[in-house]
């Protein structure tokens, strides 16, 4: 029921988390499925079993969480949902760390990208997901989403094709957030929706460095938030 109001709606989205994720950011608010130990492993036959029964449920969606690592067999599962009477949209929920190449596989299976835009900085994405190529990488595979979904199209309050934008504010990161933002409004304007998120946690958990990473042992303030929204609203978004 927690994701953005277009894709949660009022029945909720039917989502399906896959372990493992091809960016390791220290800062993980899943870490316990990023890290790939939990989970069970199931057919191709049993995930499309899974997508009926949200559809059967009622979810508005399909939504799958970091599935990069599975997707031939998803688009397996999916085609296979589709012959027997899977009709909801498909929502692809990732980190924004695509390939073309993997995003091509999805072109016509997929209806609505939700995909994370973390950095603009190099020398933050380095430190905090271990991926100094992140922008780089991102902005191809969201110009690769866009291409296939192209502008939002809504039924009622509910998403049904497009692309919506996640951006996490880092405590300490307004600049960066701002670059963003600047960013994606300057490349796609109007036709693509961004959801800025304040809902930074500190990871508490035993094997985390909280002495290599003091400045992420705090939540983003009330006031960094507002910068980044006064700034959007200041671009026209």
């Amino acid at each position: 029921m927690w994701e953005e109001p277009p894709i949660s709606g009022t029945n909720g989205s039917g989502t399906v988390f896959f372990t493992g994720c091809p960016l390791h950011c220290v800062f993980c608010q899943n870490h316990n499925i990023a890290d790939g130990t939990n989970g069970v492993a199931i057919t191709v036959d049993e995930l499309c079993a899974v997508f009926l029964k949200l559809q059967e449920i009622g979810a508005h969606n399909i939504n799958l969480v970091t599935a990069t690592h599975f997707v031939p067999d998803v688009v397996s599962a999916i085609s296979k949902a589709k012959e027997n009477g899977l009709i909801i949209p498909i929502v692809y929920n990732t980190s924004g760390y695509e390939t073309v190449e993997t995003l091509k596989l999805l072109d016509g299976i997929v209806d609505v990208y939700l995909p994370d835009f973390k950095y603009v900085s190099s020398e933050l994405s380095a430190k905090y997901s271990n991926a100094k190529d992140y922008f780089d990488v991102a902005s191809k595979a969201l110009s690769e989403m866009f291409r296939q979904v192209g502008t939002p199209q809504f039924d009622g309050d509910l998403i049904k094709k497009g692309v919506i934008v996640r951006h996490l504010i880092l405590p300490g990161c307004v600049d960066d957030s701002k670059a963003v933002i600047d960013y994606l409004y300057r490349t796609y304007g109007d036709d693509i929706f961004i959801s800025i998120m304040n809902q930074y946690t500190p990871p508490n958990r035993p094997d985390f460095p909280k002495e290599k990473f003091p400045e992420l042992m705090r939540r983003g303030t009330e006031r960094e938030y507002e910068k980044v929204v006064n700034y959007a609203i200041s671009l026209g978004i």
